[in-house]
């Protein structure tokens, strides 16, 4: 592989389960070629615009959104979209000039992958779920490389270009060892106290959030506290409700996942594919109450990846109010259940899957020399 520095455009957005495994990419990348270029593209006012700065990395935005089910304003636009986006897309592409073009899902990857293969430059997808998104279905029979996380993708996508990896999650947000002390002073928490982490992804989780409102007096009755990340929506309100209680913490958003992972003694949360493979890695007991809306419902499926090695608890949306409460009260109650959830999870994460899927780009790259 020559020693000219090397370009990279990552593509997808929409959730932070396309961002954080984006990002985690680059940062892979950049570790192992310092002087590397990387350059992000995402959908015009979504999270990534805010969220891939912070990180540190320059992003681009596509004027792109998805087809709505019903027929409205959006929908009529979509063609329009479409065709301005894949312009901007090949403008940007043709300035920049990648090595290779790496796609996460989201719509605005469905754009940059599409221009991307049409000039034969090398693309590779990393897909989180165990059931794919539309943009990468459709991509899949045109890029070079499909990194998946679970087995039996082969469904979905051509068998000899799947790689199976892992999901790629940002390494500081695993490393957890050492680090207890610190995040009880940072969050303000009683050392002595069982901790209960809520977080209901990126943007909040309704069902979860309300039922937690409903139930903080029972917590912490129970002498556990809680570290509530309750997403954009719900903060305010949040932060009225716990305000009655000295050891409620509520966030809009924890930039410190590590400190939240290594104060908690149970998690729970969404089953977004990034929150399962953190979980998998940190080995925390978790209660998944999967978003019930995702496409093809794959946050159930998520779930039960752990649920069947019973790695995890799983409630359904629609038992949320009967049964949240008192499962995170029997749990906190139950030190052997907690373990046992512990050890099988220790066998379930995918390690390295951040540097498998780098190697995985790399490689497009001297094959492509060749």
């Amino acid at each position: 592989m020559s020693m000219r520095a090397l370009k990279f455009i990552i593509s997808g957005g929409g959730t932070g389960g396309h961002i954080f495994p984006a990002v985690a990419i680059a940062d892979e990348l950049r570790k192992k070629h310092p002087n590397c270029e990387i350059l992000f593209v995402g959908a015009k006012d979504r999270m990534e615009m805010e969220k891939v700065p912070k990180a540190g990395y320059p992003i681009e935005g596509l004027w792109i959104s998805g087809l709505q089910r019903k027929i409205t304003v959006e929908n009529l636009l979509f063609p329009v979209k479409l065709i301005a986006s894949l312009i901007k897309a090949s403008k940007i592409i043709n300035k920049f000039k990648p090595d290779v073009v790496i796609g996460v899902g989201g719509y605005a990857s469905a754009a940059v992958l599409r221009v991307a293969t049409s000039k034969g430059i090398p693309t590779l997808i990393q897909e989180q779920n165990s059931f794919p998104g539309i943009t990468n279905k459709w991509l899949a029979p045109k890029v070079n490389k499909v990194c998946v996380a679970y087995e039996g993708m082969d469904k979905y996508f051509p068998k000899e270009k799947i790689m199976l990896t892992g999901n790629p999650v940002r390494e500081e947000m695993v490393m957890i060892d050492g680090k207890k002390d610190q995040a009880y002073a940072f969050f303000e928490l009683d050392p002595e106290k069982a901790t209960i982490l809520i977080t209901g992804g990126s943007l909040g989780a309704k069902s979860v959030n309300q039922n937690i409102s409903k139930g903080l007096k029972t917590l912490i009755e129970n002498g556990s506290q809680v570290l509530w990340q309750t997403g954009k929506p719900y903060y305010e309100e949040a932060k009225i409700i716990a305000s009655e209680f000295v050891n409620v913490k509520v966030h809009e958003f924890i930039y410190k996942m590590d400190y939240a992972y290594a104060v908690a003694d149970i998690v729970v949360a969404r089953a977004g594919a990034i929150t399962v493979s953190e979980l998998s890695l940190v080995k925390k007991p978790a209660i998944l109450v999967p978003y019930p809306y995702a496409s093809e419902d794959h946050q159930t499926k998520n779930a039960m990846a752990l649920v069947k090695n019973d790695a995890a608890i799983h409630i359904a949306d629609h038992e949320a109010s009967e049964k949240l409460i008192n499962t995170i009260v029997s749990l906190l109650n139950d030190a052997e259940r907690r373990t046992k959830l512990e050890e099988n999870l220790s066998s379930l994460g995918l390690n390295n899957a951040t540097e498998s899927i780098a190697n995985e780009v790399l490689k497009l790259i001297s094959d492509n020399e060749k």
